[in-house]
């Protein structure tokens, strides 16, 4: 783990979700990971129920200002959402496609 100093927004939450903090990803960029995908799988930021609709950009932001490229040249991450939503109960009952 790299030390580096706190600093005064560290315990700002970045993703609700998952409960974390700017802290934590700034951490993880120093420790080297540069993708939001690799912070993704790292921290389960971006991973909740939102699934990154806002902690996606804020983390970008930040590696966007870590490693002194403009935010457009941040990848932005996989991002699969279901083609339909289905509930567990119509999955349990067994029905047919509609």
């Amino acid at each position: 783990m790299t030390d580096r100093p706190k600093r005064h927004d560290d315990d700002v939450i970045v993703c609700r979700c998952e409960d974390v903090t700017l802290g934590e990803i700034r951490r993880l960029i120093s420790e080297g990971y540069h993708t939001i995908d690799e912070i993704k799988r790292i921290s389960r930021a971006g991973m909740g129920q939102c699934q990154g609709r806002t902690c996606r950009h804020l983390i970008a932001r930040e590696l966007a200002r870590a490693l002194g490229v403009p935010q457009e040249e941040v990848e932005m991450p996989m991002f699969r959402p279901p083609t339909r939503p289905v509930l567990l109960s119509t999955i349990a009952r067994g029905e047919g496609d509609e």
